[in-house]
């Protein structure tokens, strides 16, 4: 049957069909993902406080404070194992008598004038030695011309005599400038070294050839050590290694920066000193103190202050205060007042410190 032309032509309807199933499927794959975006966006936007309240897959693990407060002080607890895994090593000391160092000031010197010295006493010396030769000959000389008697002119023995004084007078000479120079030796150095210019010896061999260098020690304005000791220990900047010192005499002259007595030590040229240099030095006196000798190894510094570590308890460290000013005896700091016996940080006090500046850290933040 055909259609009349003034008719139109009815729509066609389209059943569903499988092909139209991956659309929507991809249409709910773009909404969820949509979604996920817009959760993990406002995840983000909230603060850190109400996601921390969100439930999550897993809650975060506990945190684990190795410091407190214990009787008004800081404890850090540590076990053997996170002792060596942060590298705490400890040392027990007893408490006993020490022979307490005294702090002074050290100048390496300039030889300048040893050399000198030394170099002037013997071309005097050797003047010395041949004015003496020469009055000999002068000498021999005077006498024969008088002994000739008539058969030698009026001349010759006038002249012979003349020579004679001449070197005699060379000789008196000669004695008054050695002389003066051993004065000035023993005036300007001492008597030792004084000495050791005159003589040359091995000291002064030793100081000219920079085998050693010649080192003044002045102490404080009004301290004294007694007799001065054997050795004496100076700092070597900038490591801060002991470096021992060699007695030699009192110095003739102080330094004139501090104005305290004075002595002069010597040092090996391969020490790493050179003349100019200044130094701590450490001298010991003939005074003793009792306390435990905390090494210098132990020491921490935290706001203006230094510290160090002992244990006050199984596993259980506080710091304590220690004074720079105090005793100090063979490199170590002498401190009263502790136990008998004292269990002290050595190696692995900085890292103490910082557990407990971390503990006390967290503290602050969750009072906020």
């Amino acid at each position: 049957m055909r259609a009349r032309p003034d008719e139109k032509p009815l729509p066609s309807r389209r059943l569903p069909v499988s092909e139209s199933r991956p659309r929507r499927v991809l249409r709910l794959l773009a909404t969820l993902t949509v979604l996920g975006a817009v959760a993990g966006a406002v995840a983000w936007i909230l603060p850190e406080h109400l996601r921390a309240a969100a439930p999550a897959g897993k809650p975060p693990p506990p945190r684990v404070s190795r410091a407190a407060v214990e009787e008004g002080r800081s404890i850090v607890k540590l076990g053997p194992a996170e002792r060596r895994q942060i590298g705490v090593e400890t040392v027990t000391l007893r408490s006993t008598r020490h022979r307490e160092e005294r702090q002074a000031y050290g100048a390496v010197l300039d030889l300048a004038r040893v050399t000198d010295l030394t170099n002037s006493y013997a071309s005097a010396r050797a003047q010395l030695m041949t004015a003496q030769a020469r009055l000999e000959v002068s000498r021999s000389a005077y006498q024969r011309a008088k002994a000739l008697g008539p058969y030698a002119t009026a001349v010759q023995v006038e002249s012979a005599e003349g020579t004679f004084r001449t070197d005699d007078a060379s000789l008196a000479a000669a004695e008054s400038q050695l002389r003066t120079l051993a004065a000035t030796a023993q005036q300007e150095w001492g008597p030792v070294l004084g000495r050791a210019i005159v003589e040359r010896s091995a000291l002064v061999t030793g100081l000219i050839e920079r085998a050693r260098f010649l080192v003044q020690v002045t102490l404080p304005p009004g301290e004294s050590v007694g007799q001065p000791p054997v050795t004496a220990y100076a700092e070597l900047p900038p490591q801060s290694a002991r470096v021992p010192l060699d007695y030699v005499s009192p110095a003739t002259r102080t330094d004139q920066r501090i104005q305290g007595l004075s002595y002069f030590y010597t040092v090996a040229g391969d020490s790493g000193f050179l003349p100019g240099m200044s130094s701590l030095v450490f001298v010991p006196s003939a005074k003793s103190v009792s306390g435990v000798a905390v090494p210098e190894d132990a020491i921490v510094h935290w706001q203006g202050g230094a510290w160090f570590y002992r244990s006050v308890g199984p596993d259980a460290f506080a710091r304590h205060p220690l004074d720079t000013g105090g005793p100090m005896s063979d490199d170590s700091f002498v401190v009263a007042g502790l136990p008998d016996e004292t269990e002290i940080v050595l190696r692995g006090a900085q890292a103490l410190l910082s557990e407990e500046m971390k503990s006390q850290l967290r503290v602050s933040g969750d009072d906020d």
